[in-house]
């Protein structure tokens, strides 16, 4: 076995600090140290993926970014690029963890709607129907409007680390109940379905109705009826206290463009809505499985994909638990994410049963960008 990987390893590891990075390194470190999956993808596509992604990286100066592919409803390739680990100097890989961010709110939907699909959950009913410990308000609030940010549940107070729940430092046990108590007593922003208004806060009450219709918690029941069927063997909730095999660590660029450490981070209060950790190769997973009907039948899809309008008829891109649009053309749906040291991206275009998933260990980077082009070039469609 040829050993002088570690040392040119060490040196790249020297770039890697620079504030902007060598493109030509980045795919280097790739191919010298990642294991991708066995590749279905054609070599064109594969090159002209790890072109835009090299640019992508050099561009932003972001730290590791994963990578997965899904193409005729099939996990086609998935690899990762750059460093899960600056410091201890450990390379991003296909099964890195991320914090998905707000792209939890989409596995929270699927399990949502297998409930609806089961007859167990009426959409359209209040929620303290199934979560009695949440306080009645002026209004009553279904969980549709929940699942489509019509329910009037308020954010986070800030957009800064000095708000106590963006930047929260406690670890809850019980994340729903805790969750529930930074919002319950608040008043509603509007009245419930009159305004898209969106919320982090109002996943963790769907989280609770989740709970209180299965008699399981929230984490279990994912776990048994999302994420084993889907093969995503991988994702779990983002535990600071647990040891996460494969869990990256977490960046963000200052404003003098140095790569520095993320701000903490215990998202335990707010896992449905933004709290999980999962790798690329899960997330294609679960674009197979949505795909393929395996997670809930085609109609219920079709529900839960379908755009919602306020009370005046007015229509927004939002459906439930996922945004839809038309990208490239052509119907997708899919979902972004964004939080102290991640930055993340699924996209999928039903019709064509191809879709993207790209997650980044660093804040504040557009990787919806680079999704859509790298959908563009999964689909073989010619850039403008």
């Amino acid at each position: 076995m040829n050993l002088n990987w570690l040392a040119e390893l060490r040196e790249q590891r020297k770039l890697l600090c620079r504030p902007i990075w060598s493109a030509v390194v980045i795919v280097v470190t790739a191919a010298s140290v990642v294991s991708a999956q066995d590749a279905k993808l054609s070599s064109e596509k594969h090159a002209q993926i790890e072109s835009a992604i090299a640019k992508f990286m050099s561009a932003n100066s972001v730290p590791g970014v994963s990578v997965a592919v899904v193409e005729n409803g099939e996990y086609e390739w998935s690899q990762g690029y750059g460093m899960a680990d600056l410091e201890n100097f450990v390379p991003a890989t296909s099964r890195t963890l991320y914090r998905l961010a707000s792209v939890s709110k989409p596995l929270t939907a699927t399990a949502t709607m297998q409930l609806w699909e089961r007859g167990k959950l009426n959409l359209d009913v209040p929620v303290q129907n199934y979560c009695p410990a949440f306080p009645q308000k002026e209004w009553p609030i279904t969980t549709r409007q929940l699942l489509g940010h019509l329910g009037g549940i308020r954010h986070y107070r800030g957009d800064s680390q000095d708000d106590p729940e963006v930047g929260n430092t406690k670890h809850f046990d019980d994340g729903i109940t805790a969750g529930l108590k930074f919002f319950a007593n608040d008043p509603l922003v509007a009245k419930p379905g009159t305004k898209f208004s969106y919320s982090t806060q109002g996943f963790t009450l769907a989280g609770c109705a989740i709970e209180g219709i299965s008699g399981e918690k929230y984490v279990d029941f994912l776990r048994k009826n999302v994420f084993v069927p889907a093969g995503m063997a991988s994702t779990v909730a983002d535990d600071r206290y647990a040891v996460i095999p494969f869990r990256t660590r977490f960046y963000h660029k200052d404003k003098s463009g140095r790569v520095v450490n993320a701000d903490f981070l215990d998202s335990s209060y707010k896992i449905p809505g933004g709290g999980w950790l999962s790798s690329a190769e899960d997330m294609a997973r679960f674009e197979v499985a949505i795909l393929g009907d395996q997670l809930v039948n085609r109609a219920t899809r079709g529900v839960m994909w379908t755009p919602q309008k306020t009370a005046d008829g007015s229509k927004n891109d939002y459906a439930l638990g996922w945004s839809t649009g038309k990208e490239l053309g052509v119907a997708d749906v899919g979902h972004g994410g964004g939080q102290q040291g991640t930055s993340t991206f699924i996209m999928l275009m039903p019709e064509r049963r191809a879709g993207v998933v790209v997650l980044s260990n660093m804040d504040g980077v557009d990787v919806s960008s680079l999704a859509t082009g790298l959908l563009k070039i999964v689909l073989g469609i010619p850039s403008k």
